[in-house]
């Protein structure tokens, strides 16, 4: 299947596995990806892990094969499937992990900059080419980059088309880790600082720091308000609270 879901201790696994295109997006792939993202929204996972099989590429971005002849109704229906795909990631009840194991370029990059966070092999190099073909990215690159990187950077990117390496990406903010091997156990370490936490507050917090760059200042603390009496009211909370009174570890149970 070139597009793998699986489960690796507390984590859904989806990988990208069409190694011999370097992973690219065809239009039945999104689907497949849309279908899987699905499939971890209904699990017990605590966190969802995006991979590509093979040491080249995480994803090389779309089958441009695919794009050839197509009509305009037709391009503007692939770039809103994709867009809608990737948005999922956003309603997704646990974090999500970009696991760039090599190239990640165009659409391979924003399903990237889609996920929670992004942690790479030191050998990944990143970008958004399309500039190159004439073109202008369309899985929510020119609006998820810019969110990340701040504007100045994220038009570079655009509109050179140029990579960036793995450590100039962690520099700058586009991913949190680096590591020189090891992508996955490295990758669930570094999840594991976060879905030891009550599953419904890291939601909470998601959201509503996901939401601070669409809306006013004003708006965005009366949502945080909101998020932080909601919290206060789970079973994790009083947990929570009680064990940091009582001086011992909680114990979340996800209420």
């Amino acid at each position: 299947m070139p597009v793998e879901y699986s489960r690796d201790d507390e984590f859904a696994v989806i990988t990208l596995n069409r190694p011999e295109a370097l992973n690219a997006l065809s239009f039945d792939i999104v689907n497949q990806i849309s279908d899987a993202i699905d499939e971890a929204a209904a699990s017990d996972a605590r966190a969802l892990l995006f991979t590509g099989a093979g040491p080249k590429a995480f994803c090389a971005g779309a089958d441009i094969s695919e794009l050839i002849g197509r009509s305009i109704p037709g391009v503007r229906e692939g770039a809103r499937k994709g867009q809608l795909t990737f948005a999922k990631l956003d309603e997704l009840p646990i974090p999500s992990i970009a696991c760039i194991n090599g190239f990640a370029l165009g659409g391979g990059l924003e399903l990237a900059l889609a996920c929670t966070f992004r942690v790479a092999v030191s050998s990944a190099r990143m970008g958004l080419p399309e500039i190159k073909l004439g073109a202008v990215p369309g899985y929510g690159g020119t609006q998820r980059l810019p969110r990340h990187i701040g504007e100045s950077r994220a038009m570079e990117m655009i509109l050179t088309g140029n990579f960036i390496n793995a450590d100039e990406a962690e520099r700058i903010g586009l991913i949190q880790r680096v590591f020189e091997d090891e992508l996955i156990p490295n990758a669930k370490t570094f999840a594991r600082e976060f879905t030891k936490y009550s599953l419904p507050a890291l939601r909470f917090a998601r959201e509503a720091t996901r939401r601070a760059l669409d809306v006013s200042l004003d708006e965005g603390l009366k949502i945080e308000a909101d998020v932080n009496t909601l919290s206060f009211f789970l079973e994790d909370a009083k947990e929570g609270t009680s064990a940091f009174l009582e001086k011992r570890s909680a114990t979340f149970v996800d209420r």
